[in-house]
C-alpha cells in the first residue's frame, strides 16, 4: 500500500509539473495579434522607456500581449527603484512610460495602439 500511494503522489506531482511547463511555453511561443504592428514600430526606431515597477508600463505591455517582444523597450529603473539608468537620464526621461519617435518627439504616458499607429506611421491591422 505504501508503494502504491507513493507512486500515485509522484505521478500527480509529475503531471502538475508537465502541465505547468506546457502552459508556460505554449503562450510565449504563439504569434501575437500585433506582431506586424510591433515590428513596424521597432523598424521605425520607436522606443518605450519604462520601469519594471510602473503600472502604466505594465498596462502598455499587456496591450501588446505576445507581440511585446518586438517592442524596443528600454528599462530605466535601477534595482530596488534606487534611481535611473544613465541612458534614460541622457535622454531626459522624466516619466514612465515615455515613447520616443523617429523624429525625436517624446510623449509621456500610456498610449493606445491607435495613437501609436498615428505617431509611429505604422498600420494597425
Amino acid at each position: 500500500m505504501k508503494i502504491s500511494k507513493s507512486i500515485f503522489i509522484s505521478g500527480i506531482i509529475v503531471a502538475i509539473i508537465l502541465l505547468a511547463i506546457f502552459a508556460f511555453n505554449r503562450t510565449d511561443n504563439e504569434p501575437g495579434k500585433y506582431d506586424a504592428f510591433a515590428k513596424c514600430l521597432s523598424d521605425n526606431e520607436i522606443k518605450m522607456y519604462g520601469a519594471y515597477w510602473c503600472p502604466y508600463c505594465n498596462d502598455q505591455k499587456e496591450i501588446f500581449g505576445n507581440s511585446w517582444k518586438y517592442i524596443n523597450y528600454i528599462e530605466c529603473s535601477l534595482p530596488n527603484q534606487a534611481g535611473q539608468k544613465l541612458i534614460c537620464q541622457q535622454n531626459n526621461v522624466k516619466a514612465y512610460p515615455t515613447w520616443e519617435f523617429q523624429d525625436g518627439q517624446k510623449i509621456e504616458g500610456k498610449l493606445s495602439l491607435e495613437q501609436l499607429s498615428q505617431y509611429g506611421d505604422c498600420e494597425l491591422k
